[in-house]
């Protein structure tokens, strides 16, 4: 039985998969950091800042997040 073979009969293509993964963060960075950008210019005083840590923090929680979804599929193979 090969790797590559779901039990559907269907065949996965890892670097298929790795290939969405990567632009599915790409576009949800894109959306943090407009969002952020955008609350952190309507916004005035002390509120930027925090504004900015909260969507750094959002930023690496996505980084996380795909990494470890990346790295389970790879396991699971």
């Amino acid at each position: 039985m090969d790797g590559d073979d779901t039990s559907s009969g269907e065949t996965v293509r890892p670097r298929a998969t790795i290939l969405s993964r990567s632009l599915l963060t790409w576009f949800e960075l894109l959306i943090v950091g407009i969002v952020g950008g955008a609350l952190g210019t309507v916004t005035s005083g002390p509120v930027p800042f925090v504004v900015y840590l909260a969507t750094s923090l959002a930023s690496v929680g996505i980084i996380f997040y795909n990494v470890d979804a990346m790295v389970a599929d790879r396991l699971e193979e």
